[in-house]
């Protein structure tokens, strides 16, 4: 239960500073994490980002000061970090559908943004398949993009970067290398690296498509991914659903009841042969781990 005690009180900070500037590192170290994978646990957690959350969690609070007390709405803007009215008004009204001013009349409803408090899920009617391998280090080549997990837009972006690698031609590229390599580390499959650079927007993350090679190819990025110890998932089923369970049921099930914690170094999906859409359709999530000190 250490992990999400760690994740609770990471939550603790966030509630304790929520009228300042919740520092997203001062998290992470109550999380025992990087910022970098704090943000990424957070964010496949809860389905929104760090960022989003203390938006949220403002505006929640903001619209019980509306309803229970007499402060001027430019009070509360200032209150709450908006550096106008005009733009509290305009993120109040995103989140709750009415204006500051109309939710002061009798009888509107509201939405509740309440804390967050992680909790251990265990599922017993699914299990979970994996194994733990150790890997020597391997060159990925790909293209890459930068995504963003603000209002869900990866699960937009992704998709369509990979449609314009196949328009581009890269998609084939992929395959002939993956067939190239098909005796090393990944088997022949493609793949997406995530989170191989680290940035300090918050929000962002790296998205590398692309297959296994030894040597550098023209016109791809080349990366190493190191020597790792890695927790291998398996996903069966139609593409990306099932695989986005996969990494839903890791972060919240498996980690939590696990003796291992995330190695802090870029994770992997591998898309082997078939049809993606087969409700059989076979791929897996690597996530390079370490055994709990």
């Amino acid at each position: 239960m250490d992990w999400i005690d760690r994740m609770n009180s990471a939550v603790k900070y966030i509630e304790d500073n929520i009228l300042e500037n919740p520092d997203p590192q001062e998290a992470a170290q109550k999380a025992n994490s990087s910022t970098y994978h704090f943000q990424r646990m957070f964010h496949m957690l809860a389905g929104y980002s760090f960022g989003e959350y203390i938006r949220n969690r403002r505006l929640s609070l903001a619209a019980q000061d509306l309803l229970t007390s007499s402060l001027k709405i430019i009070d509360i803007s200032f209150k709450y970090g908006y550096e106008s009215p005009e733009a509290f008004t305009r993120a109040f009204t995103r989140l709750h559908g009415i204006s500051p001013r109309e939710s002061r009349k009798e009888g509107i409803r509201l939405k509740s943004f309440a804390p967050l408090s992680f909790t251990l899920s265990i599922k017993g009617d699914t299990s979970m398949d994996f194994k733990i391998k150790t890997m020597e280090s391997f060159m990925v080549a790909g293209k890459s993009i930068m995504v963003t997990t603000k209002d869900g837009q990866n699960f937009k972006d992704i998709p369509a970067f990979w449609k314009k690698c196949y328009k581009d031609g890269f998609g084939e590229k992929f395959w002939q290398l993956a067939r190239e390599n098909k005796e090393g580390i990944l088997s022949g499959a493609i793949a997406a690296v995530l989170c191989y650079k680290e940035t300090d927007t918050e929000e962002k993350w790296s998205y590398l498509a692309g297959a296994e090679t030894i040597k550098e190819v023209p016109g791809m990025e080349t990366i190493t991914i190191p020597s790792r110890t890695w927790a291998i998932f398996e996903s069966i089923g139609p593409m990306p659903d099932a695989i986005q369970k996969v990494w839903k049921r890791i972060f919240s099930e498996w980690f939590p009841s696990s003796n291992y914690e995330h190695d802090r170094s870029p994770e992997l999906e591998l898309y082997p042969p078939g049809d993606s859409q087969s409700p059989d359709y076979y791929s897996e999530v690597w996530i390079p781990v370490v055994q709990k000190k």
